[in-house]
């Protein structure tokens, strides 16, 4: 793959060529008599003051800068989407051409961005994480195989694994690829090892592209509020093919509270108590003689290994517990994801796998 001077032209021709559509509320602001949508003008009964029966602003400038504020980086810089969802399927859908481009993922890790390029066409090459002394770590050959990709998508802290990646491999990738392809880095679970965090990279590598959530620390998984974070280059050619309005009012509504001093206290609040149940949790686990191997990891779950994974989360599904099976995951033969519940959940997690351990 030849060399380009810009990050523009590792996108789609006709992605570039194209114009975006001009929605009415990108065109023109809401205030005023609105006249240009085709709204109902009667908001509707149960409102609550949203103004629902108008279409929202498709990247509201509050929500935007609120969210460069928290992850320290610009609103020019900055994408909401539907969720990280939403971000993974863009990115395939700008940059990769089906037949020819590369998409380069490290299984076992989120499904979604082998799915995105299945569904665009693009060849995956898989980079399979190395379980080593209790923890997983990215492959010797990690950036030869990425060298030739046009997205690489890395995730840390991961998943189903947890594990995290060092600043210096990502940075290896980010080099191997530049002028050619982009790093992605899916920071889903990063509120719960901040300290790892990799926005800043960005300022020496040009092609990184970093993906948050408010779905996990921030507790919206039901407003599905993510952003794409990356050289205002890349957020443009984006744009030229999201949704004309992606983002429901009452999700915006609850995302700006979420981002509130005051809730963001009682998130950090809530973090730490996940944290600690999380150490009584993996306590309990190296007790039960059926648990073969745990794996704690970095973010708001653990992964452990038992005789019969798929017959666990079967028997704990008839008990009134959802967990996760990861058996089809390259290496995670009975492997069973448990996400960290409250207290009282998680006491019936433990007292169910004392039962079915005995």
């Amino acid at each position: 793959m030849n060399k380009v001077t810009d990050i523009a032209a590792l996108a789609r021709p006709e992605i570039r060529a194209l114009k975006p559509y001009a929605s009415a509320r990108a065109l023109a602001d809401a205030a005023g008599i609105l006249l240009n949508a085709n709204e109902n003008p009667y908001p509707p009964e149960s409102d609550g003051g949203m103004a629902l029966n108008r279409y929202p602003d498709p990247q509201p400038a509050r929500l935007k800068a609120r969210l460069a504020e928290l992850y320290g980086t610009q609103p020019e810089r900055l994408l909401i989407t539907r969720g990280s969802d939403e971000g993974i399927d863009l990115l395939v859908r700008v940059f990769c051409r089906a037949g020819v481009d590369r998409v380069l993922i490290c299984p076992p890790c989120f499904g979604m961005y082998a799915l995105s390029a299945r569904v665009q066409g693009a060849e995956l090459i898989e980079a399979p994480l190395v379980e080593c002394d209790g923890d997983w770590q990215a492959p010797a050959d990690l950036v030869e195989r990425a060298a030739d990709c046009r997205i690489a998508f890395l995730c840390s802290p991961n998943n189903p694994t947890g594990n995290l990646l060092s600043s210096a491999v990502v940075e290896a990738v980010c080099a191997a690829m530049a002028g050619t392809g982009l790093v992605v880095i899916d920071e889903a679970y990063i509120e719960f090892a901040p300290e790892t965090a990799m926005l800043d990279l960005q300022r020496r590598h040009a092609n990184l592209v970093v993906l948050r959530t408010l779905s996990k620390a921030h507790a919206l998984a039901g407003c599905r509020i993510g952003t794409v974070t990356a050289d205002p280059v890349i957020i443009d050619l984006l744009r030229r093919i999201i949704a004309p309005y992606p983002l429901p009012t009452p999700s915006v509504a609850a995302a700006m509270h979420a981002l509130t001093p005051t809730a963001l206290e009682r998130s950090r609040s809530l973090l730490a108590e996940m944290d600690a149940e999380k150490k009584r949790l993996c306590e309990a686990f190296r007790t039960m003689p059926a648990v073969g191997t745990l794996w704690p990891g970095a973010a708001n779950f653990v992964l452990i290994r038992v005789d019969d994974g798929p017959g666990l989360v079967a028997a704990a599904m008839r008990s009134g517990i959802r967990l996760r099976d990861q058996s089809a995951q390259p290496a995670l033969a009975n492997c069973v994801r448990v996400t960290i519940g409250t207290p009282a959940e998680n006491d019936a997690l433990i007292a169910f796998l004392n039962r079915w351990t005995a």
